[in-house]
């Protein structure tokens, strides 16, 4: 009996000293990870390029301000997984609930600044319910997919640049 306790403790110790734990950053690093700063003169050539890695990421715009230099795009995808459906709708038939439909919401603030433009883009994930209602609603802070986008949109400065 003692032997199967402490077997017990033991696992337990290992599993929650594995756990990751959530990093919190400042205000001040948040913004060093959604803004990228070019060499490009003319703010409207630096939301097209914008605009264009958006569209290729499917993203939907939704409005475009070019005197602020702020667009608002939004992408929809289909979260569902068979699963969660299913045992939902065998619980709770009609009533039942599941995860449908993630929306992320990107807005890009563009500022002319002394050698070009300085862009700072921030997401937000908004996920809904088959009935859609709200489950939750979250900023994204992963700072890998800042790097992923802020990549895209150095090709497309690049590419909007060289006129292509």
């Amino acid at each position: 009996m003692k032997r199967i306790v402490i077997i017990t403790c033991v696992a337990m110790l290992l599993l929650t000293s594995c756990a990751k734990q959530k990093v919190v950053m400042t205000q001040l690093q948040v913004r060093q990870m959604q803004t990228r700063s070019y060499d490009i003169n003319d703010p409207k050539r630096a939301l097209k390029s914008v605009l264009n890695v958006l569209q290729d990421e499917s993203y939907i715009p939704q409005q475009a301000n070019l005197d602020l230099g702020y667009i608002h795009a939004t992408k929809e995808v289909d979260i569902t997984k068979g699963g969660e459906e299913f045992w939902s709708k065998f619980w709770k038939g009609r009533d039942g609930r599941w995860r449908k439909n993630s929306i992320l919401d990107c807005a890009v603030n563009v500022t002319e600044i002394k050698d070009g433009m300085r862009l700072r883009v921030n997401f937000q994930v908004k996920m809904l319910n088959n009935k859609g209602e709200v489950i939750t609603v979250a900023a994204i802070e992963d700072p890998l997919f800042y790097q992923r986008f802020l990549q895209k949109v150095d090709k497309g400065v690049f590419l909007e640049k060289q006129g292509l």
